[in-house]
């Protein structure tokens, strides 16, 4: 296999195996908005909107750039939006009139 072809075939997500700098694990308090992220999560899965696959999906869409780039519940962040926006439950000016009105708070 070509390394462009081992490229394309791994997903973003998938980097057992690729050299890498040690895992550092660090245990650290979640952010505020980290928690109400997982709570959200946690909502969409209950009332059946974003269920794990499609999280897990949504991510890996993100690509490898921006997995790379983002932190954990960015990431998921994210990609709640996007699925959201693509399932017609959301649009990109109702998120944005919505975070300018809590930014106004």
């Amino acid at each position: 296999m070509t390394d462009t072809q081992h490229i394309v075939r791994r997903l973003p997500n998938d980097i057992g195996g690729l050299p890498a700098d040690p895992v550092q694990q660090v245990d650290h308090e979640l952010e505020p908005w980290e928690k109400r992220c997982h709570a959200l999560a946690d909502v969409l899965d209950f009332h059946k909107i974003i269920n794990t696959e499609e999280k897990r999906y949504g991510v890996e869409a993100l690509g490898a750039e921006m997995v790379g780039k983002l932190s954990y519940y960015e990431r998921w962040i994210v990609a709640f939006a996007n699925i959201l926006f693509r399932k017609g439950i959301l649009t990109p000016t109702e998120l944005a009139l919505k975070m300018k009105e809590i930014e106004e708070r």
